[in-house]
């Protein structure tokens, strides 16, 4: 039986409530469907002035350093952000310049954005896929990208994107049953229940 993955949300939304968060919960609960997995979402925006306030990895709080080491050692990084001004939002790109250089290295990562209008969508292959190339992640060949008109308010609508997501992430699902089949016993979240679909999800 696969072992359940830590997923982590890193979520680049400045509103508690946001298009962002729904696409990203669409996509985690989709996964869940596939295999067993744990959630832990981090709110860049919410991590206050011991993250705002600092330009090193050292100068960060213990409890900011928790969350950067929960984005390094998860087993896939669901990066969200909202477009703003043709590109990520200031508080997720700081949230990575504090992440270990190699930290992400071949770890599946799954790419999520939202914004306005369909002009916007090249922000996943022109911003984001080269931001985690450069940190040597696995982005999945199939960002995820929805604009202001398939929600309402911060649920999904559109079918379409529905559809985008499950045949996506079923273009990738067995690099993420390799992930959990290599995972030892003693790898499993305490409490982890022994059937799938298995789903807890934390937010911070």
């Amino acid at each position: 039986m696969s072992e359940t993955l830590r997923v982590v949300v890193v979520n680049g939304s400045p509103t508690i409530a946001s298009k962002t968060m729904g696409l990203a919960g669409l996509v985690t609960a989709t996964l869940a469907t596939m295999i067993p997995i744990e959630i832990r979402t981090v709110d860049v925006y919410r991590l206050g002035p011991g993250f705002t306030g600092a330009t090193t990895r050292d100068e960060v709080s213990a409890e900011v350093e928790g969350k950067i080491l929960a984005a390094e050692t998860a087993d896939v990084l669901v990066a969200a952000t909202p477009v703003f001004r043709a590109s990520y939002s200031g508080m997720f790109k700081h949230f990575f310049d504090l992440v270990e250089q190699y930290a992400l290295a071949n770890k599946p990562v799954i790419l999520v954005a939202t914004g306005g209008s369909d002009r916007h969508a090249l922000v996943i292959e022109h911003q984001l896929r080269p931001l985690f190339g450069f940190f040597q992640a696995l982005t999945v060949p199939v960002g995820f990208y929805a604009n202001a008109g398939e929600f309402d308010g911060t649920l999904v609508l559109n079918a379409e994107v529905y559809s985008r997501i499950q045949v996506g992430l079923n273009d990738v699902i067995d690099i993420f049953r390799a992930i959990a089949d290599r995972k030892s016993p003693e790898d499993r979240p305490t409490g982890a229940a022994d059937h799938a679909p298995a789903v807890r999800a934390d937010r911070e």
